[in-house]
C-alpha cells in the first residue's frame, strides 16, 4: 500500500478560486462550465460552505471500494497506484455502484443513448506516468497536494497535531470506510462541510459479502444472467465495430 498515490485537500487553504474545477474539465475534454454539483459533466466541485470557507467534492478513491465490490462484471476497479476507475467495455449499466457508494459519487448519463458512469478517475492517465493530477498541479495556494497516501496522511496528522483548534473537523479519509486515497483536512465538521457523517471505519465490501453469502440459491442464477448480459454487451460492441469497418471499406470502393 506504500506506493498508493492520493490527494490531500486542506480546507483552510482553499480560496474558492475554482482553478481545480477548470483544470479538471480541460483535462477530461469537457466544455468549460460553472459547477454547482457533481454530475455527469462535473467530476470536481468546489462548494462554498460559509464566509470564506470552501470544500472540494470528488471521488474519494477508497482503499477497498464498495463500488468495485458490488459490480458484477468488474467494471469498477481499484488500480495498484490508487485510482478507482470505470471500464466502459465491461459495464452493464446496472448502476449498483451508484447505490453502494458511501459518498454518493458515481453519476449516470441518463439522457445519453450510450450512457456511461461518470466520476473523477484521479487523472489515472497522468498518475500512471507518475505525474500529479491536474487539480493539484493548478492549485495556487497548495490547498490540494499530490503524493503517496502514506506521506500525505503523515502531513495531515502533523498539521492537526501542530494546530488542533484550526483543524477541528479532523481528517476525513484516515479510516472512514477503511481509508481513502483522497484525504480531507477539515476546519469544519463533516456535516458543515457537506460531507457524509458517521461513516463506519471498517471497509464496506465486507458488509456486502455478508449479505450475498445469505443468498446461495440466488447467486448462481444471477451469475448466469449477468454472464449472458455481459456476452450480449460484448456481442453488440463487436457487431458495431464490424459495421464501422465494413462502412469504411465500402466508402473506399466507392
Amino acid at each position: 500500500m506504500s506506493s498508493i498515490y492520493g490527494l490531500l485537500f486542506d480546507q483552510t487553504l482553499c480560496i474558492g478560486c475554482k482553478a481545480c474545477e477548470q483544470a479538471c474539465q480541460a483535462e477530461h475534454g469537457q466544455s468549460p462550465h460553472e459547477a454547482v454539483r457533481l454530475d455527469q459533466d462535473t467530476y470536481n466541485w468546489v462548494q462554498g460552505i460559509g464566509k470564506d470557507s470552501y470544500q472540494r467534492h470528488m471521488c474519494m478513491h477508497c482503499e477497498d471500494p464498495t463500488c468495485a465490490s458490488v459490480c458484477p462484471v468488474a467494471a469498477l476497479q481499484k488500480t495498484h497506484q490508487g485510482p478507482v476507475i470505470w471500464v466502459a467495455s465491461r459495464c452493464l449499466g446496472c448502476r449498483y455502484c451508484m447505490m453502494a457508494c458511501p459518498f454518493t459519487i458515481p453519476k449516470y448519463e441518463w439522457h445519453s443513448v450510450n450512457p456511461k458512469v461518470r466520476k473523477c478517475d484521479l487523472c489515472v492517465h497522468r498518475v500512471s506516468k507518475e505525474k500529479e493530477t491536474a487539480c493539484a498541479s493548478i492549485c495556487p495556494t497548495g490547498a490540494t497536494i499530490f503524493g503517496f497516501r502514506k506521506d500525505l496522511l503523515k502531513e495531515a496528522e502533523r498539521r492537526v497535531r501542530t494546530e488542533p483548534a484550526k483543524y477541528a473537523g479532523g481528517i476525513m479519509g484516515d479510516d472512514e470506510v477503511g481509508g481513502t486515497s483522497v484525504l480531507m483536512l477539515l476546519a469544519k465538521s463533516s456535516t458543515e462541510s457537506g460531507l457524509p457523517a458517521n461513516l463506519p471505519t471498517n471497509a464496506m465490501p465486507g458488509l456486502t459479502w455478508k449479505v450475498l453469502e445469505k443468498l446461495p440459491r440466488i447467486i448462481p442464477i444471477w451469475a448466469v444472467f449477468l454472464g449472458g448480459m455481459y456476452w450480449l454487451t460484448e456481442r453488440k460492441n463487436e457487431l458495431a465495430r464490424k459495421g464501422n469497418r465494413g462502412g469504411g471499406e465500402g466508402d473506399r470502393h466507392a
